[in-house]
């Protein structure tokens, strides 16, 4: 038997950042997203050997372990032993022999979540392997956990929630994780014609984003008013992303994203650079009515709003900083499951 499994990866479109402890646990943060049609996929190869091989395709990493009750975590791919370690703990009770193999649509610190999707992903295929008893609730907060409290990777809890529940979802936020996800109902030709005109451009970098969401905590925490004020900015921004596209009111959405990329730029060092400035400009010189930077900042892929049909223009004008205009739908789907006899 070999079992798969797929998750989406997501762009957020207003609120970024709110999700973050303390943040959201002081005041309650809010979040609209959407996943999109790049994934993370991760297959279960069960094995009769005692052995674990742990298998990375996009980053080119190979391990072959004995199946033990719990791997160490030694910064060869954490995420995969940190998820097996905990399926052992709190499933199965004994350890597991198989392959387990990765590939993400995305590179590494690109912005799009691709840490927690493939966390999503991974869970989903030992759930459905072990046919564990996860809801969407469940595999989301569950993925959180393994990600932030046992790998004490710093971020946030949009993403998880984002490649298991998918769709367009107005997500809130509040102390003691509750999450709450609100599945948005928008009529599909609004969704297409914001894909249309919703230019996602690779810039070529990456970042690690725990340091900036760090430094981001820290500045609540020390009550840094620039910091929190922004913050309460981008959870307005995200009632209002949601009222535009419920309306209709596509052509808002450029606006509102500027409003909210001014914003972000506040809430910690690191977030954008002299280069990413160039870029945003240079969209907006060529038509665009606002973007951002994908997830925490710092790198990855930018999104730019760009009416009409204007957007060939923006991704002309682009091409001068050598990055990549990505081409992509939006999806319904959260993460799926399934099995195929070997």
């Amino acid at each position: 038997m070999i079992i798969r499994s797929k998750a989406p990866l997501r762009i957020g479109l207003a609120g970024g950042g709110t999700d973050v402890s303390p943040y959201s646990d002081i005041y309650g943060g809010t979040i609209l997203n959407t996943t999109i049609s790049m994934y993370a996929y991760a297959t279960i190869i069960p094995r009769n050997d005692g052995k674990i091989v742990l298998r990375s395709i996009d980053k080119d990493e190979v391990y072959t372990m004995d199946a033990t009750d719990a791997l160490p975590v030694n910064g060869e791919l954490d995420l995969h032993r940190g998820i097996y370690n905990r399926v052992v703990k709190d499933f199965s009770g004994e350890p597991l022999s198989f392959e387990l193999i990765t590939w993400v649509d995305a590179p590494p610190g690109s912005g799009l979540g691709t840490s927690s999707t493939l966390v999503v992903a991974i869970l989903g295929a030992f759930a459905e392997w072990l046919k564990l008893p996860l809801g969407e609730y469940d595999m989301a907060k569950l993925a959180y956990d393994i990600e932030r409290v046992d790998l004490a990777m710093a971020g946030g809890k949009q993403d998880q929630y984002a490649a298991t529940f998918g769709g367009v979802n107005f997500m809130e936020f509040y102390a003691d994780d509750k999450v709450i996800v609100n599945p948005l109902r928008i009529k599909q030709y609004y969704l297409m014609e914001l894909a249309h005109n919703l230019v996602l451009y690779y810039t070529e970098t990456s970042r690690l984003s725990s340091k900036i969401i760090a430094s981001q905590s820290k500045n609540v925490t020390e009550k840094n008013q620039q910091t929190i004020e922004a913050m309460h900015h981008l959870k307005k921004q995200a009632v209002m992303m949601k009222e535009a596209l419920l309306r209709g009111k596509v052509n808002d959405i450029g606006e509102i994203l500027d409003m909210g990329w001014q914003h972000k730029k506040k809430m910690a060092e690191g977030i954008t650079n002299p280069f990413f400035d160039e870029i945003y400009q240079t969209a907006m010189d060529a038509g665009a009515t606002g973007g951002k930077i994908s997830g925490a900042g710092g790198g990855g892929f930018m999104v730019f709003y760009c009416p009409g049909n204007l957007r060939d223009n923006v991704i002309k004008e682009l091409g001068r900083f050598g990055g990549q205009s990505k081409r992509y739908d939006f999806t319904t789907q959260g993460v799926q499951t399934w099995k195929i006899k070997h």
